[in-house]
């Protein structure tokens, strides 16, 4: 076929694109109008996950999975905005990896609410001011983030799903020469991240803390003796230089996010369940806390502890376990676990990512 040929036979499929779209969008309408007639929430994790899945199926290429899942998260953001006009808190300003992580899940089309601690995203989503926040939880270099753990504490505020983003960091600046850079600016986490190539190849510099790799990067904008670490897009945004790209030190560096909203997902095939407890204060206690896992055979993915702010030398557990508060060995299991802690609390059910 000529050119002309094909091109008519694209718009002509755009016409049937754009049709059904607005089929799909008249659709979502009518369930919007269900689910706020029930109270229902508008975000359904374990929805979102059954569509993704669903499409993986059908998907017989030449589009990737990945490419494909891009596309409906962008359709799926409409749908929500059509339903209702929500807002996402994140952990900001923009440009963030928590502000890339809050696209990742709910696309281009929502509000979003930059903040300027994990303590305000938390806050805005208790005041509801926003639907939803979006949060740090842990690095698969630097571990957990610990104001996240210390912020579920106190929180009534459940999570509702996860999201992994794999993190590249990139050292930008105005200048091309590292020989002229003094100071380093990006955030204590980042430096962490890349030290042994700030180590190797920048040795003498000294490093500056801020609040965000955004702001980092606005910072040496205005700089010619500094650099800074942060993503390709804030190098755009800032008109800096790529002076070294991928520095962070592992290949498989990847932070989990958080969605916290009022209240959990349903169940899905294969979901996480997080959990918090402490002990009481006997010999043993922390083995015996741990038997009801085993004998309901419940795979623990993850435990980090915290020291309680109320008494010295007390700890909060936090605990990561597969399967959803509804499965009955779930359901079981925590009864069991209940009545060995001092505390329990569950801190949400959400589908596993991935």
């Amino acid at each position: 076929m000529k050119l002309t040929e094909l091109r008519e036979k694209i718009d002509a499929v755009d016409r049937t694109l754009v049709r059904l779209l607005n089929e799909r969008a008249d659709v979502t309408l009518a369930i919007g109008k269900i689910k706020q007639k029930k109270g229902l929430s508008v975000y359904v994790p374990s929805r979102e996950k059954e569509i993704y899945e669903t499409l993986k199926n059908y998907n017989k290429g030449p589009l990737d999975h990945k490419a494909l899942k891009n596309i409906y998260r962008e359709i799926m953001s409409s749908s929500l905005n059509l339903e209702k006009k929500i807002s996402v808190a994140y952990l900001g300003p923009e440009l963030t990896f928590t502000n890339f992580a809050a696209l990742e899940k709910f696309g281009r089309s929502v509000s979003y609410a930059p903040c300027r601690s994990i303590t305000d995203v938390f806050g805005e989503v208790e005041s509801r001011r926003s639907d939803y926040g979006v949060v740090p939880i842990e690095n698969s270099i630097e571990g957990a983030v610990n104001h996240t753990l210390d912020m579920f504490v106190n929180s009534d505020l459940k999570i509702c799903a996860e999201a992994y983003l794999p993190i590249s960091h990139n050292l930008l600046g105005t200048r091309a020469d590292l020989r002229q850079i003094k100071y380093v600016y990006s955030k204590p986490e980042v430096f962490g991240q890349c030290r042994l190539w700030l180590e190797t190849n920048l040795p003498h510099v000294e490093l500056m803390e801020t609040s965000s790799t955004a702001q980092a990067a606005l910072v040496v904008s205005k700089k010619k003796d500094s650099a800074c670490i942060a993503s390709l897009l804030a190098k755009d945004r800032y008109g800096l230089k790529a002076l070294a790209k991928g520095i962070e030190d592992s290949p498989h560096n990847v932070t989990r996010f958080l969605v916290i909203a009022a209240s959990m997902a349903r169940p899905t095939k294969r979901d996480k369940t997080s959990v918090m407890f402490s002990l009481k204060d006997r010999v043993g206690a922390l083995h015996d806390i741990l038997v009801p896992f085993k004998n309901h055979r419940i795979n623990l993915t993850k435990i980090e502890s915290r020291p309680s702010r109320l008494r010295a030398w007390k700890y909060y557990f936090f605990v990561d376990l597969e399967g959803h508060v509804e499965d009955a060995c779930v359901k079981s299991t925590l009864k069991e676990l209940g009545r060995r802690a001092a505390y329990l609390k569950i801190l949400g059910s959400y589908p596993a990512n991935g």
